[in-house]
């Protein structure tokens, strides 16, 4: 009995040790100040909780139900405490929510101002005149086209048509559909606006636009709409010099231009555009076999750059130099072809003919050139009267560019064979 009565008295000390720590709890959380937290007495701590407890199961190793009912109570407290200082840390978060709900609202509201006052100033765009109409002025032909024809006879050329896709015009769309425009993003516009100024200028115009690209080469090689501008000014050079081993570098540097703007951006029409181009170029340097490689190159990425940009009518008159040009292939000239790749080009007069017709119908006026090949092709098809017609159409033309003096050559050719 006496052995049982102390453990009852145990028993007693130990519920009435609990209950004075749970009142003990109550009357801090009641005074203590509102920020501060709940912080179990040392014994209470988890690091020294089974310490504590260890002690207890040494002296009352027999007491086992008691160390049970107290390790529970503890677990209790501890509980509590945790909760209460989630309510508290809820408090301060409903707080700042508060505080700051006014500031968030002049926030949305300053930006959808903001949107609703932004205008996209997109870059300048060259719209393509009449020549005669220009010289009238006494202005430089900024649409100029300038074109090369190899030995091979596949046709490369300049355009000033080149569209402007959304992210050429540098805007950035966000998650929640705010139009912005990065610093980056501006500077890139500018630069590209002020290149395409100076690429429709003189020929000191074009070479300030050419040093510019490469003084900007680190910053902005990483964007495709750079780099197949960086692909056109190396076409320009190409088009200036007449060195033969400068043409070969500006032409080889130009297809890797273009040929990353495409790996960066496989949906540019332009990229694919001036890598047809500088095909073109190689074409001029290269063997039989490079040639009709650049060949089928050069009309692959030139089908792409219309499917793409349907609506550019260069690139149907690029299509139709190439149709024009595939269709005079030598005999021997299609036998390597085949030995080569299986299937040679094959083109007709007839589809080269729409192609130019497609240009002129889309802008009429475009090129000189372009009604010289219009009368070729209507010569080769025996329509004398029509093939007349364009050639009168590119008389009335006035010869400004390079490719104008060009096409006065072999328009003078030409009426020279359908004269009686």
């Amino acid at each position: 009995m006496y052995h049982s009565e102390n453990k009852g008295l145990v028993l007693g000390i130990m519920a009435g040790a609990a209950a004075a720590i749970s009142f003990f709890l109550i009357w801090y959380h009641k005074v203590r100040k509102p920020w501060a937290s709940i912080h179990l007495p040392a014994f209470l701590d988890f690091d020294n909780r089974f310490h504590f407890v260890g002690l207890q199961n040494e002296t009352h190793n027999e007491s086992g139900t008691v160390m049970t009912l107290h390790g529970r109570q503890l677990q209790v407290l501890e509980k509590l405490n945790g909760l209460v200082i989630s309510v508290e840390e809820l408090k301060r978060e409903i707080k700042f929510l508060k505080e700051a709900i006014p500031k968030l609202e002049e926030l949305v509201r300053d930006e959808l101002q903001g949107k609703a006052n932004a205008h996209r100033i997109s870059p300048s765009h060259r719209a393509t005149k009449k020549r005669k109409a220009e010289t009238a002025r006494g202005t430089p032909d900024n649409a100029s086209s300038e074109e090369a024809e190899s030995e091979g006879g596949y046709i490369t050329a300049h355009t000033d048509t080149e569209g402007e896709s959304e992210e050429e015009k540098g805007w950035v769309i966000s998650s929640g559909a705010t139009v912005v425009r990065s610093e980056e993003e501006t500077k890139l516009t500018n630069l590209l606006q002020n290149v395409d100024h100076l690429h429709g200028g003189s020929v000191d115009d074009k070479k300030k636009s050419f040093r510019l690209l490469l003084e900007e080469k680190e910053q902005y090689g990483k964007h495709a709409r750079f780099l197949w501008r960086l692909a056109r000014a190396y076409g320009d050079m190409f088009e200036m010099t007449t060195d033969v081993e400068e043409k070969k570098k500006y032409v080889a540097n130009g297809k890797i231009s273009a040929g990353k703007a495409i790996q960066l951006d496989a949906m540019s029409a332009e990229s694919h555009q001036w890598f047809a181009v500088m095909c073109g170029y190689m074409s001029e340097f290269e063997s039989m076999q490079n040639k009709i490689k650049n060949g089928y190159l050069f009309k692959e990425h030139l089908d792409k750059a219309i499917e793409l940009k349907p609506q550019d009518p260069f690139l149907y008159y690029l299509n139709g130099r190439w149709c024009y040009s595939v269709s005079q292939l030598s005999w021997i000239e299609k036998k390597v072809a085949a030995a080569l790749f299986g299937t040679p080009p094959t083109s007709t007069i007839e589809e080269a003919l729409q192609n130019f017709l497609k240009a002129e119908e889309m802008h009429p006026g475009y090129s000189k050139y372009n009604y010289v090949y219009l009368a070729k092709c209507y010569k080769k098809l025996g329509q004398k009267s029509n093939a007349l017609k364009y050639c009168d159409s590119a008389l009335s033309v006035l010869s400004v560019t390079s490719e104008d003096r060009e096409a006065q050559k072999d328009l003078e050719t030409l009426l020279l064979t359908l004269k009686p």
